[in-house]
This record gives C-alpha cells, sequence and structure tokens, in this order.
C-alpha cells in the first residue's frame, strides 16, 4: 500500500508541478527572450525598456495608492462590521452576516461596471440624479478616478477581510476587556491597548491579502481606472500585449517578474501572520464566556448605517444591473424610463454569435473545469493529509504555489508555455490554465474533509483485499460528498467569471462570458452589458443551487 501511495505522489507532483510550476518557469525564461518567435534568443533589453519607461514611475504611484488604500479600506470596514455582527446587540445579526460575504458571489467585473453605471461623470444615474436636483453644471462623483478604484476595491474585498477578521472577533475573550475598565481605562484606551493589539495577527492577516488581491485585481483598474487614464501594474501590463500594432510579450513578461516577486512575497508574510495568531489565543477552554456589548443610543444610528452599506454591497449592484438591461439608455428611473422599458439589449445579446460562443465556452469551461479540477483535487488532498512524507510536503507547497500568482502575470507565463504546443489559441489552453490558477480552492475544502475520515476505513477495506483505487471509490468518495461538493461550487463560479488568465489567454474562438462583458464595456453598449451580465449571474447561481440540491441527494447519512 506505501507503495503505491508513493507512485501516486510523485505521479501528482509531476502534474501540479507541471501545471503551476511551468509557467512561472517560462515567464522567467520569456522576459529574457526576444520574442514568442524568438524563444532563447536571450536579452536584458526587455527589463531595461520596462523599468527604464518614464512612465513607470506613475505607474508604481499610483499602484500603491491603490493597493494600500483598497486594502486599509476593506480592512477598516471589516473589523468595524466584524465587532457590531460578533460582539454587539445590533439588530438582524444574522442577516448583516450573510450580506457581509454575499458580494463574493458577484463577479468583480460586473460589480465594477455597476459603479460605473451609477458613478460615470457623463451619465451616471446618481450624478444625473444630484445635478437636476440641485442645478449643477457638473458632475458630483467621478469614479473615473484613483479614489474611485479604491472604493470599489475596497468593497470587493470587504468580504475575504471579514472571514478572517470576525472569527477572531467572536472568540475574543471579553474578560479582558473588563479587566481593563476596571483598572480605570476608558473605552477607547481598552481598544487601543487591549482589543486591537490583541487582534492585530488577524487584522493584519486580513489587510495583507487585501494587498495580494488588489495587487492581482484587474477588474476595476480595466473598467475604471483605464477610462480615466489611471494605469496600476496590471492595466499597464495588459496594455503591452492588447493594445499596437506589435505586442510585446517579452516586455510584460519581465513586467510581471516584478508582480509575481511582490505576490509572493506578500503570501509569505500572510502565512506568517496566520501562523502567529496562535500566540494571541485568548481562549483556553474552560472560563469563556460570549458577552454582548450593549449600543445604547448607538444602536439604531449603527443599525441604519450598516443597512446602508449592505445595501450599497449587494441590492445597488445587482439593481443597477437589471435596470439598465432593460431601458433603451442611460436615464433616470421613473415613470417614462419604465414605460420606454423593451427587451432590445436582451434580443441583441441573445442572438449577437460572439455572445453566445461565450456563453458556451464559458459554461463548459465551468463544467468541465470544475470537474477536472476536483478530481485531480481529491486525489492530492488525499495524499496532502494521509500521507506523512516529505514527498506530500513538496506537493503541498506546489499545489498552493498557484494561490500567489496574479492571473493576468500567470496568463503571460500561460502564452509562452502554449505558444511551444498544438494548444495555443484552443479552449484546451484556457481549461488548463483555470484549473492550475484555482487548484487550490478545491484542495482547501477537501482536505477539511479528508481529515474527518479515520484511516481505519482504509486499513479495513485493504484488509478485504481492495485496492486503493477501489478503496478510493467506493469507500472514500462517497464519504466527501459535501467537501467535493463545495470544491466543485467554488471552481465552477471561478471558472465563469473569470478575466484576468481568460483576457491573456482568450483568442477568436474561444472568447467567454468576462472578456465579451469586457469588450461591451469598452465600446460602452451598457445595456447588452448588462443583459449578458445577468445571464452570467444567473447561470452562476444555478450551477450553486442544482450542485448544492445534488449534495444533498447523495450525502451518505
Amino acid at each position: 500500500m506505501d507503495r503505491d501511495r508513493n507512485r501516486l505522489t510523485w505521479l501528482l507532483i509531476a502534474i501540479v508541478g507541471a501545471l503551476t510550476v511551468c509557467p512561472v518557469a517560462m515567464l522567467v525564461l520569456g522576459s529574457f527572450s526576444e520574442g514568442l518567435t524568438a524563444f532563447g534568443d536571450f536579452t536584458v533589453d526587455k527589463y531595461v525598456a520596462v523599468y527604464g519607461d518614464p512612465a513607470f514611475a506613475d505607474v508604481m504611484w499610483n499602484t500603491t495608492l491603490f493597493v494600500l488604500g483598497s486594502s486599509l479600506l476593506s480592512t477598516t470596514l471589516a473589523v468595524f462590521l466584524a465587532y457590531l455582527n460578533t460582539r454587539t446587540d445590533i439588530p438582524l445579526k444574522a442577516l448583516f452576516r450573510l450580506i457581509s460575504i454575499v458580494p463574493m458571489m458577484i463577479p468583480h467585473l460586473l460589480f465594477a461596471v455597476s459603479w460605473a453605471l451609477l458613478l460615470n461623470p457623463s451619465n451616471g444615474l446618481i450624478n444625473v440624479a444630484l445635478t437636476r436636483a440641485f442645478g449643477l453644471e457638473s458632475a458630483v462623483f467621478d469614479i473615473y478616478t484613483l479614489g474611485g478604484m479604491i472604493l470599489v476595491e475596497g468593497l470587493l474585498d470587504l468580504p475575504i477581510a471579514y472571514l478572517i477578521v470576525a472569527p477572531a472577533m467572536a472568540s475574543f475573550d471579553v474578560a479582558l476587556e473588563e479587566s481593563s475598565r476596571v483598572a480605570g481605562a476608558g473605552a477607547w484606551r481598552t481598544l487601543a491597548r487591549i482589543t486591537l493589539p490583541v487582534l492585530r495577527p488577524a487584522i493584519l492577516a486580513a489587510f495583507t491579502l487585501g494587498l495580494v488581491r488588489s495587487l492581482a485585481s484587474f477588474a476595476v483598474p480595466s473598467v475604471l481606472g483605464m477610462p480615466g487614464r489611471v494605469q496600476v501594474l496590471a492595466t499597464h501590463l495588459y496594455g503591452m500585449i492588447a493594445t499596437g500594432f506589435a505586442t510585446d510579450y517579452g516586455r510584460a513578461a519581465a513586467l510581471g517578474m516584478s508582480v509575481l516577486a511582490a505576490s509572493v512575497t506578500l503570501i509569505v508574510v500572510y502565512r506568517a501572520l496566520t501562523a502567529e495568531s496562535e500566540k494571541f489565543v485568548t481562549i483556553a477552554g474552560r472560563g469563556f464566556r460570549p458577552s454582548t456589548v450593549a449600543l445604547g443610543r448607538a444602536r439604531m444610528p449603527l443599525f441604519a448605517l450598516v443597512g446602508v452599506l449592505s445595501f450599497v454591497l449587494v441590492v445597488l449592484p445587482l439593481a443597477v444591473l437589471a435596470y439598465t438591461s432593460f431601458v433603451p439608455y442611460s436615464m433616470l428611473p421613473g415613470a417614462r424610463a419604465f414605460a420606454a422599458m423593451d427587451l432590445r439589449h436582451w434580443h441583441a445579446v441573445l442572438t449577437d454569435s460572439i455572445s453566445i460562443l461565450a456563453l458556451k465556452n464559458s459554461v463548459f469551461l465551468a463544467l468541465a473545469g470544475a470537474t477536472l479540477g476536483v478530481l485531480l483535487s481529491i486525489f492530492v488532498a488525499y495524499v496532502i493529509v494521509k500521507v506523512k512524507t516529505r514527498a506530500a510536503g513538496l506537493l503541498e507547497s506546489l499545489s498552493y504555489l498557484s494561490f500567489s500568482f496574479p492571473g493576468i502575470v500567470v496568463g503571460v507565463g500561460f502564452m509562452w508555455f502554449f505558444v511551444q504546443t498544438p494548444l495555443y489559441a484552443t479552449i484546451w489552453a484556457l481549461l488548463l490554465g483555470y484549473v492550475a490558477t484555482y487548484l487550490p480552492y478545491g484542495i482547501r475544502p477537501l482536505s477539511s474533509a479528508f481529515v474527518q475520515i479515520h484511516a481505519h476505513l482504509e486499513e479495513s477495506s485493504a484488509v478485504c483485499g481492495a485496492r486503493p483505487l477501489t478503496t478510493m471509490r467506493r469507500i472514500i468518495v462517497p464519504l466527501l460528498v459535501p467537501g467535493i461538493v463545495s470544491g466543485w461550487i467554488l471552481m465552477a463560479s471561478m471558472f465563469l467569471r473569470e478575466l484576468t488568465l481568460s483576457v491573456v489567454l482568450s483568442r477568436p474562438g474561444t472568447e467567454v462570458l468576462a472578456v465579451q462583458i469586457l469588450r461591451f464595456a469598452d465600446d460602452g453598449l451598457w445595456g447588452r452589458l448588462s443583459a449578458l451580465g445577468i445571464v452570467m449571474i444567473a447561470i452562476s447561481t444555478a450551477l450553486v443551487v442544482a450542485a448544492s440540491w445534488t449534495g444533498r441527494r447523495f450525502r451518505i447519512v
């Protein structure tokens, strides 16, 4: 049995290594090559051209402000909401907890587009309403600025930060704060000297992960930054491969190396911070009692504030997309707008051959990619949890390596890799790229599920003469149904809305929904964009519902 496990481990190391290490290796080699057709003709000219560009300093400054600002906003909001939802007597806490994480299901591209529809300076709904109401000559807000980008990215990264901070906040022993107050410290001093220092690892981890996500973000910079000519590293890199008459993948690879190095460094810091959190445990079993802080007079004002924030996070983005998909052009809601509603945008989208092809490709990638990804994740998670060897540790490191790869950067690496093979410009290149990039999202829930399965089940099966694959198929997999369903749902949702990798690898004939929506945004076809976006959200919801029903139907009790 150990021999079979070792063979499986090294086979998986070869597969996962090819998916994660190869694109990075090709990115490095590509950054020193003359071009795709001159791969191997090494030079340092690409680095000189990229980092010697006078515009690079402005790009780095914008990137720094964007990354720090959005991470600070998301972390601050997460701490605020986590405190109210877990420690206070604010009404409807269960609903607000759910709303705090629902934005994870809204594609980032559509969330950014919804804010462009609301706050663009020419015909944004909120701007038009304010200028008419107060007789203003110009728009009040301009979402096509660095501040607008920070606002939207911060709201998008809020759910992830909340999921990190809220558990730490919920398990905080309030006796520490009570002791501080007994000693004469006021509320603010207790917060500064007791609460926040104890929660520091969780807060710093949320902030660091926000840095990683905003550094890798492409949806917000492309939809909001490019129209306002505010370039960050992601859009600067995209400009090298998507604009002009001659794309330069060598320069893109050279620029991508700095982004990749920064992202990997931040992930290392994040893992160190999450490991350090054990030093700040305040619950050790006996004596802990959860406590609720009474808000007093501030209860209803804070309730209204959280309600407004929840409306902004969930209701407003979906409502503006649905509304825009039915009106002929941008117009304020009212009797005239409702009378003019029709299905012209829906008809245009559903009869557009490229949109239909993008829809088919995205559904295929979601179904086939998630199935392939989960199948690979089952074996990888099995080895990580059940096989305690150095090779299994190497496999774990390789499998989580792609978590730190910005999508558009690893997409350039895959481009260098696939152009040397027959897979270039095919749907299969996208499929392999998706699986490689999002493999950790399948492994995480399955690893948690494997931990709960005792080794005695496998030993009993082996004693009865079953082969390892038979044991896996007949005993292990049926017990993994909840984890399999969770991993499949997560991967399918990611694949359906994937943008950053797709903008690099997608070619005519392999368009996907996110790329087609981005094209509509570039052309200002907001009605068609909204209609196609609603289709994307509907399909994603249907996949989640169907997979959840299947999981309940076949769950072993």
